[in-house]
């Protein structure tokens, strides 16, 4: 999925108004576990664009400018279903490592709120990612 994504952004890098859903979706849960807490930190906000571009694999510019998209998409959702449907098709891999992602938001400014905890719970049952992944990711990120 990631690669596919990677492949999208470079062939269209002149089509910058077009971005695939699935990457506005890992956008958006990623904004969503960052103003989980009604505010982003700092660090939270450099951690956001940060995993973002490791995680699809893009530039800064090309990070701030989905994010922009993203945090406009949200205003206008009304669940994480929304998002989540669209990445269900993704391949175990990619889900592991978007849940793997979020824990990185959350843990960006030290400390784990329990909505970013819900979030992120919630968001793996609703992709299909088992119980202990969800930890197993949890732990990665605590303890690297």
């Amino acid at each position: 999925m990631l690669k596919k994504i990677h492949a999208f952004l470079n062939a269209n890098k002149s089509q910058d108004s077009t971005v695939p859903d699935d990457t506005v979706a890992i956008a958006c849960l990623l904004c969503e576990v960052a103003n989980a807490d009604h505010s982003i930190s700092e660090e939270e906000a450099t951690a956001l664009q940060n995993t973002l571009c490791k995680l699809l694999q893009i530039d800064n510019d090309k990070a701030k400018e989905l994010l922009s998209i993203a945090k406009e998409t949200i205003r206008t959702s009304n669940s994480l279903f929304q998002f989540t449907s669209e990445l269900r098709a993704l391949d175990q891999q990619s889900r592991i490592d978007l849940i793997s992602a979020m824990w990185e938001i959350a843990y960006a400014d030290n400390h784990l709120d329990p909505h970013e905890e819900a979030i992120i719970r919630r968001v793996a049952q609703l992709i299909y990612v088992a119980h202990s992944e969800f930890i197993r990711t949890k732990l990665a990120v605590i303890a690297p």
